[in-house]
C-alpha cells in the first residue's frame, strides 16, 4: 500500500517516530510561534462567532448632519437668455443724388434729434428751385390776365356787343392757366423738398455708428445706409420663454399683480448684475413653432456712466443687440418651506430628500420644488415644518437605516434678492 493511501494519522506518526529515533526534534522557538498562532486563531474564531447585534454600537452608526425645515421668505427667480434691443433704430439713407460735402458728426457720438449729420451739394438744387419758381410766377401772371379777360367778357355779355362764345373762351383760358399754376407750384414744392434733403439730420436722440461715406463721394438713394442711429435710454430686452414656463409664471403672478409683481434684472456678459431694474411691457401674440416659445419684452433704463470714453463721448452699460442673462424676480418675497439645496436629490421618479424620523432612522420623502434661489430650495409639497432633513453624509444613507444625527455645518445664508 502506498503512503498516500494511508490515513492522515498513519502518515503523520511514522514521520514523528523517525525524527525521534534520529534525535531530530523541533526547536523551542518553533513551539512558541505555534502557540502564538494558535491563540490568534482562537481570538479570530471567537470574533466571527459573536452575534452581529453586539457589533453594532451607537458609535458605528453613520453620522449625518441635519437641518430643520422651516418657513423662510424666498424671492422667486427665473432665468432666461435674451438680447438688448434699442427702442428706436434708424438707418440714415440719402434721398437725392448729390456730392457729399461735409460730415458733421463723430463716429460713435451721441446726437440729438435735429442735429445735422451730412451736408450735400446744394447748388444744383437751388438752381432747380429758382427755375421752377420762375415757371410758377409766369403761370401766375397769365392766370391774372385770364381773370381780367374773363371779367371783361362777362360784363360785355350784359350789353348788345357781348357774345356768349367770348365768355366761354375766356373762362376756359382762365381755368387752364389756374391748373398750370397749380402744377408749377407743385414743382416748386418738390424742388424745395429736394433742396432740404441736402441737409441730412438725425430724426431721433441716440448714438451714431460709423459713417459709410466720406466727403467727396456721390451719394444716391441706392447707396445704402450712410449711418445707423440707435436710441440709448431706455432699452428693450427681448427674450424667448417656453410656453409651459410662461403659463406657470402667469398662474403664479397674475393673482398678485401680473407685470407689476415682476422685476427684471440683467446679468451682464462679464458676470456682473446690472444695477438698474426693468419691467415687463409686452408678450408676443404668436408662438414660435420651431422652438415652442413666446417672445417676451422688458424695458430697462440705460443711464450714462460716470466715466467718459477716450474721445470724450458718453458711455452707457447696455449696447444694442448685446447678449445678456435675464432674471425675472418677484417684487415681494414669498413664505416657503425651505431647505438647503444640498439636501435635494433626484432620480427617475421625482426630487426627494431624506429625513430622520422619531426612531432615528432615515426615511425618503418625495418633494415638489418651487421657484428657488441658488442656495435654498423652496418646497411646495412633501415636507412638514419641523422635519429634520439630512444635508451632510447623504452618501452613507439608505431608506430605513439607523443614523446618528447632529446639526449640520452652517452654510451660506440664502439671499432674498439678487
Amino acid at each position: 500500500m502506498s503512503p498516500s493511501a494511508l490515513p492522515l494519522k498513519a502518515r503523520i506518526w511514522p514521520v514523528a517516530a523517525i525524527r525521534a529515533k534520529e534525535g531530530r526534534t523541533r526547536p523551542p522557538q518553533w513551539r512558541t510561534l505555534t502557540q502564538r498562532v494558535g491563540r490568534l486563531a482562537i481570538v479570530l474564531a471567537a470574533a466571527s462567532l459573536a452575534p452581529a447585534a453586539e457589533a453594532e454600537t451607537p458609535n458605528s452608526l453613520p453620522s449625518v448632519g441635519v437641518v430643520r425645515a422651516e418657513l423662510k421668505p424666498i424671492t422667486q427667480t427665473s432665468q432666461f437668455l435674451g438680447r438688448v434691443q434699442a427702442v428706436d433704430r434708424v438707418e440714415i439713407v440719402a434721398r437725392v443724388t448729390a456730392f457729399l460735402e461735409q460730415v458733421d458728426f463723430t463716429d460713435g457720438a451721441e446726437v440729438k434729434k435735429g442735429d445735422v449729420l451730412y451736408r450735400l451739394e446744394r447748388g444744383p438744387f437751388e438752381a432747380d428751385l429758382e427755375a421752377k419758381t420762375a415757371v410758377a410766377q409766369q403761370f401766375q401772371a397769365q392766370l391774372e390776365n385770364a381773370n381780367v379777360q374773363l371779367d371783361r367778357a362777362q360784363k360785355l355779355l350784359q350789353t348788345q356787343s357781348g357774345a356768349q362764345a367770348t365768355v366761354d373762351t375766356a373762362l376756359a383760358t382762365q381755368r387752364s392757366y389756374a391748373a398750370q399754376l397749380l402744377g408749377a407750384q407743385a414743382n416748386v414744392k418738390q424742388s424745395k423738398i429736394n433742396l432740404d434733403y441736402t441737409i441730412i439730420s438725425s430724426p431721433i436722440d441716440g448714438k451714431s455708428g460709423r459713417t459709410a461715406m466720406t466727403p467727396g463721394n456721390v451719394v444716391t438713394p441706392s447707396s445704402g445706409v450712410l449711418v445707423t442711429v440707435v436710441s440709448q435710454d431706455p432699452m428693450y430686452v427681448v427674450f424667448p420663454v417656453a410656453v409651459r414656463t410662461l403659463i406657470s409664471l402667469r398662474q403664479h403672478y397674475a393673482p398678485i399683480g401680473g407685470f407689476n409683481a415682476i422685476v427684471i434684472r440683467l446679468g451682464l456678459p462679464d458676470g456682473r448684475i446690472y444695477d438698474q431694474q426693468g419691467k415687463l411691457d409686452f408678450v408676443d401674440n404668436t408662438v414660435q413653432t420651431a422652438t415652442d416659445t413666446i417672445l417676451v419684452r422688458a424695458v430697462i433704463p440705460n443711464p450714462p456712466l460716470p466715466v467718459k470714453s477716450s474721445a470724450g463721448g458718453t458711455l452707457r452699460e447696455l449696447t444694442d443687440t448685446e447678449f445678456v442673462s435675464v432674471f425675472l424676480e418677484g417684487v415681494k418675497p414669498v413664505e416657503y418651506l425651505a431647505v438647503p439645496r444640498a439636501a435635494i436629490l433626484a432620480d427617475q421618479q421625482s426630487d426627494f430628500v431624506y429625513v430622520v424620523d422619531a426612531d432615528g432612522k432615515a426615511q425618503r420623502r418625495n418633494v415638489k420644488l418651487g421657484q428657488s434661489t441658488p442656495t435654498t430650495a423652496a418646497i411646495e409639497s412633501g415636507l412638514n415644518a419641523g422635519d429634520l432633513v439630512i444635508v451632510e453624509g447623504l452618501q452613507r444613507v439608505h431608506p430605513g437605516s439607523a443614523v446618528q444625527a447632529s446639526p449640520a455645518t452652517p452654510g451660506p445664508q440664502p439671499e432674498s434678492s439678487k
